[in-house]
């Protein structure tokens, strides 16, 4: 099993003076502890307009000043928005993050699901899956090609040769924005790596993960000539502290990631607040106060806890066969010291236990290879994104922000 981290960059009102570079550099610092500990991936979003969610529109700037203060640990857009990027400005980007890390880059993509991010780029809603697939049917012959053109519905892009090439080759390994059960299958029969940016339990982590490698190895159909990558990933909220209390203590924003995502995807088309208009920290208190036993409740689901706690829920996630658990534990107002505490105790005390897994390998090759057939699992009780524990939230009248 593979372990990443996760970055939003969430920034929760009030905003003081300096607030944003503390919270950069503390993620950077964040990162070189995690690369020397031993963790396999960094993963950062790239979003647009999300006041408190998420302060993180040029990934691509953030993971090349990364790329200089680590060694080993992988480089992830997670994800790219193919769809507010131009193709070619995609390809120059990838090529240049690779070379700076040396060959360790992972391109992730995605679409964005909110017209609050597609619209100013001139995308909407209706029209955001053509335009993806034609962007990756543009970008790959980019990485190898002395020069390519490509004449489409959304992009005409004439004879030109994309430069620099990145050092992986053809290409750094794909992965696919996967938020629900039908985009982990579509990220399967595409032939690109699933990042699973849901919540839920190993059961359904056992569904999903089938229904991901029947998808790859019985139905694949390939937008473009690339290298599949057949590799599934599932974020957790994360917390690990010496004891269960003080771990739930220190991880109060694994909710209020939770009750935004949930206050933003109860609007239509995932629709956000006006600028302004909306103080999400006050918002979630409000909800938290009144709704203590939610917050307990979402508290006890993730990866929140000792180790011990930690360890065994994910001896479960392996039985499912997940190939990487990515942390998300830079969310709402936790700090940095117990950001930093926590990546140390969980690689001190749970990792080395689960990182090396040859029966896995085994299992992974056996799939791919023919040899294992697993069987189309009903996975209907198993697209609720959120959990069984997850918070419900309905947005509220606009308040002005303070």
């Amino acid at each position: 099993m593979k372990f990443g981290i996760f970055y939003e960059l969430q920034l929760p009102r009030p905003w003081q003076e300096g607030d944003e570079l503390r919270l950069y550099q503390n993620a950077l610092t964040q990162l070189e502890t995690a690369d020397r500990l031993g963790y396999d991936y960094a993963w950062v979003v790239e979003h647009h307009f999300l006041e408190e969610y998420s302060h993180s529109p040029a990934p691509e700037s953030f993971l090349a000043a990364a790329s200089q203060r680590t060694k080993n640990i992988r480089l992830g857009h997670g994800i790219f928005q193919l769809t507010t990027n131009h193709p070619a400005r995609v390809a120059e980007r990838v090529a240049v993050l690779d070379l700076l890390s040396s060959g360790r880059c992972e391109f992730g993509m995605g679409e964005s699901a909110s017209i609050t991010e597609l619209t100013p780029f001139g995308i909407d809603m209706e029209t955001k899956r053509e335009v993806f697939e034609e962007a990756v049917q543009a970008i790959f012959p980019m990485f190898t090609k002395v020069g390519t053109e490509h004449h489409g519905k959304y992009f005409d892009i004439p004879l030109r040769n994309v430069v620099p090439k990145p050092v992986q080759k053809p290409h750094p390994p794909l992965w696919m924005a996967c938020s629900q059960l039908p985009t982990i299958e579509r990220a399967g029969e595409n032939g690109f790596g699933a990042l699973g940016f849901q919540f839920v339990s190993a059961d359904a982590a056992h569904a999903w993960v089938h229904a991901y490698y029947n998808a790859i190895t019985k139905r694949l159909k390939k937008l473009a000539d690339y290298e599949i990558n057949p590799n599934m990933a599932l974020v957790s909220f994360f917390m690990c502290a010496k004891t269960d209390e003080e771990a739930r203590a220190r991880a109060d924003g694994a909710t209020f990631f939770q009750f935004a995502l949930r206050y933003y995807g109860a609007s239509q088309n995932r629709q956000r607040p006006d600028p302004g208009t909306v103080n999400m920290w006050d918002e979630y208190n409000k909800w938290k106060r009144e709704n203590p036993e939610a917050q307990e409740a979402a508290l006890r689901g993730g990866l929140i806890g000792s180790p011990e706690t930690i360890a065994k829920k994910l001896r479960r996630f392996r039985t499912s066969h997940i190939d990487q658990v990515i942390l998300l534990n830079q969310a709402g107002k936790n700090t940095h010291e117990h950001i930093c505490e926590s990546l140390e105790l969980f690689a001190k005390e749970v990792m080395p236990e689960l990182q090396k897994d040859p029966e896995h390998d085994a299992w992974k090759k056996g799939v791919l290879g023919g040899a294992i057939q697993l069987e189309e699992i009903d996975t209907e009780a198993f697209r609720d994104r959120y959990g069984k524990l997850a918070i419900n939230v309905a947005p509220t009248q606009k308040m002005a922000a303070g």
